[in-house]
C-alpha cells in the first residue's frame, strides 16, 4: 500500500473534512440560536423513537450519525432531563435498555422544523437535485463497509 496520495485524494479528503465541519457547525449554530436540542440529543431521539422496543446503548453508539465518545455522560443528562429513560434489559439482568420518553418525543418533534430548515440552508440549496443526488451516491461509496 502507497504511503503517498494523488493530489485529487488530498483534495477530496481535505474538502470533505471542511465541508463536514462547516456545515455541521452552521446547522448547530441556528439550532442553538432557536433554542432547540443539540444535535447529539435530536440523534439519539430520532434514533430510541424508531425503535419503540428499545435499544442497548452499545447498539445505539454503533448508530448515531455522530460520534459520541461519552455516550454514557450523554444519555445521563437525557434521562436527568426526562427525554430518555433506562430499563434493566430483560435479557440480560446486568444489561440496560434506552426507551424514549412521550417528553422526549414532544422536544424532537418540536426541533425538527429547525434542523429540516438549517439542513436545506446550509446544504440543500448549496446544490441542485441532482448534485445532491450525486453527493449521496458518492458519500454512500465511502460508507460501505
Amino acid at each position: 500500500m502507497s504511503e503517498k496520495l494523488s493530489d485529487a485524494v488530498t483534495k477530496a479528503w481535505v474538502r470533505l473534512v471542511r465541508a463536514r465541519h462547516a456545515v455541521v457547525s452552521a446547522v448547530e449554530a441556528d439550532a442553538k440560536e432557536a433554542g432547540v436540542l443539540p444535535l447529539e440529543w435530536y440523534d439519539v431521539l430520532w434514533d430510541l423513537e424508531r425503535h419503540e422496543e428499545g435499544v442497548r446503548p452499545f447498539e445505539l453508539e454503533q448508530r448515531l450519525l455522530f460520534a459520541q465518545y461519552n455516550l454514557s455522560r450523554l444519555i445521563d443528562r437525557m434521562v436527568d432531563a426526562g427525554l430518555v429513560k433506562r430499563m434493566i434489559c430483560p435479557t440480560d439482568k446486568r444489561g440496560q435498555m434506552l426507551f424514549i420518553t412521550d417528553l422526549g418525543k414532544k422536544q424532537r418533534k418540536a426541533s425538527w422544523p429547525h434542523y429540516a430548515r438549517a439542513v436545506n440552508t446550509h446544504l440543500g440549496e448549496k446544490l441542485t437535485e441532482a448534485e445532491t443526488e450525486k453527493l449521496a451516491a458518492l458519500l454512500g461509496k465511502l460508507i460501505e463497509r
